[in-house]
């Protein structure tokens, strides 16, 4: 039986059940290629300097111009200007990308999809140098809300920012540049207690102490010793003179066995590094998996998935400059960093950098015209993108028994009337409009009235700009774990949904205001009827 055949129900094929199933295998094929390029995505953005690295190039290779916050968008000659698409980024950690329309006019809105590039970690301290039962340790701080003990036993590697004074630059004086690093073999690991020492771990549960029990192992102190000290007699010149260096370098912060391993990564001298951002993390590259190569098992997925999707389908959705002709809106995309802790920063999305944005293209595409900015917030459009909870086979009754999203079965819209997620009635049935002109499908999202409610980015922004609001995001499962799962053909969906709203949302939004709609038509008479009570 072939497989159009089988994915075809009862006895007689019929014309319908083909196309189905045509359509079906179609969309499992597009499913696993848009799983693929995300996956490299993923294995290369081990951090968010690392995904905004990435979206930069990206950006860059698809014709967008990079400008910087610190310069003029408009002066004597504007640079930005109708049929534009721009970038910039922020800390390095979080990116801005849009798109102007060729017939945008003051007042027009903005169409964004918003994500964020960060995701539950452990990130190193300012003093990393720790020794314990002689093994050269690190000192870590746990960043989010992630499932610790997914850590355990896993090949840690590091990647971030380093921070170098560049060849020639005087001690007291400028010349720092920022480096990217990723060490991406087993470095570290945090080794698990037996079972033999802690024979109660299925009755009490696995409750490690993240101050006490939580530090990855770098080393052992007698190989260190051996090894990586200028006095050691196994030790070259060369490298002893490093180790030396290293050691004046790392005072009594770091250990020079870790600044020994950063220079050697970046090809500098050790007492070049002036300082860092690091962060721990899992080794092993995302993967197709399952029987069908229908998963998508990876680390990050939140929410590095939904940040590809929304940058992938804005660069697709104007390749050029003739394909933002007819648009009357800006297409923009904002990837923040933060969000797993609050977003409360600079560079998150309770900071000011989204409505930096919008008022400043309003005001330089609008020649300061009264009311331009005010007017563009009032009608843009965010889709705040963060991925959902699917329905778990082994723990179904964790969700709500009518609001149960699939793998495979498209964009899930998040509702919660205690605005935790900011979606309503006209922000859902505008996004889902989009979805049923291309025949795509949608699920809802609704917590049980027994459980806290998450949040995103959405309520945030949307409290911020004043704009309307859907949040939306594929399902997935082990989220916060160091290794998460999605569906392959809901990263074709969305990428499907997101292309389609940048391409087309802007007509599709003249066609509803609902604070312009005429009162409606009163009709019969309203009649007092009698309480009937007795009154003295």
């Amino acid at each position: 039986m072939s497989k159009r055949q089988k994915l075809s129900t009862g006895t007689a094929t019929t014309p319908e059940a083909v196309a189905n199933a045509d359509s079906a295998l179609a969309l499992h094929a597009r499913g696993k290629e848009h799983a693929e390029k995300l996956l490299a995505f993923i294995n290369y953005a081990w951090t968010p300097f690392h995904a905004v690295e990435e979206a930069s190039r990206r950006l860059i290779a698809a014709g967008f111009t990079p400008i910087s916050e610190r310069e003029p968008w408009y002066a004597v000659k504007p640079s930005v200007k109708p049929g534009g698409r721009y970038f910039f980024t922020r800390n390095m950690s979080t990116i801005v990308a849009f798109a102007v329309g060729a017939k945008f006019q003051p007042g027009n809105g903005f169409y964004m999809v918003g994500a964020h590039t960060d995701s539950p970690c452990l990130k190193l301290k300012p003093v990393t140098a720790s020794n314990k039962s002689g093994y050269n340790m690190i000192n870590v701080e746990t960043y989010g809300g992630g499932l610790w003990y997914t850590w355990y036993d896993r090949d840690l590697g590091l990647a971030g920012r380093v921070l170098v004074r560049e060849e020639g630059a005087p001690a007291g004086g400028a010349g720092l540049k920022q480096r990217l690093v990723k060490m991406d073999r087993p470095l570290l690991r945090i080794p698990m207690l037996a079972i033999h020492l802690q024979r109660d771990i299925h009755t009490a549960g696995f409750k490690p102490n993240l101050q006490s029990n939580f530090a990855p192992m770098l080393a052992t102190a007698v190989k260190t010793a051996l090894l990586d000290t200028p006095s050691s007699p196994s030790a070259s010149p060369s490298s002893a003179s490093a180790a030396a260096a290293a050691a004046a370098a790392g005072g009594n912060k770091h250990s020079p066995l870790l600044l020994s391993l950063l220079a050697a990564e970046l090809g500098v001298t050790p007492e070049a590094i002036v300082d860092f951002e690091l962060h721990v993390v899992d080794t092993q590259p995302g993967v197709l998996g399952g029987a069908h190569g229908e998963f998508v098992f990876a680390g990050r997925l939140d929410n590095l998935a939904m940040s590809y999707v929304a940058l992938q389908s804005l660069i697709d959705s104007c390749p050029d400059e003739a394909a933002l002709a007819e648009e009357t809106g800006v297409r923009a995309i904002a990837l923040f960093d933060h969000e797993e802790v609050g977003s409360e920063s600079a560079q998150g999305a309770g900071g000011p950098v989204m409505r930096d944005t919008i008022t400043r293209v309003a005001a330089a595409m609008s020649g300061g015209q009264e009311g331009a900015v005010e007017r563009t917030l009032r009608s843009s459009f965010l889709v705040s993108a963060d991925m959902a909870h699917a329905l778990h086979p082994n723990y179904a009754d964790k969700h709500d028994p009518d609001h149960q999203p699939r793998m495979h079965g498209g964009l899930v819209l998040k509702h919660n009337n205690n605005q935790r997620y900011a979606t309503n009635s006209v922000s859902a049935s505008l996004f889902r409009e989009v979805a049923r002109r291309h025949g795509l499908p949608c699920q809802e999202f609704s917590v049980r009235n027994d459980m806290p409610c998450g949040s995103t980015i959405g309520p945030i922004l949307s409290s911020n700009l004043g704009c309307r609001t859907v949040d939306v995001g594929i399902s997935q499962l082990s989220m916060h774990s160091i290794r998460e799962q999605c569906g392959t053909d809901d990263v074709a969906l969305a990428y499907d949904h997101f292309l389609a709203f940048f391409k087309e949302f802007s007509a599709l939004d003249a066609s509803l205001d609902v604070d312009s709609l005429p009162p409606a038509a009163i009709q019969g008479t309203i009649a007092d009827t009698p309480c009937c009570h007795v009154h003295h």
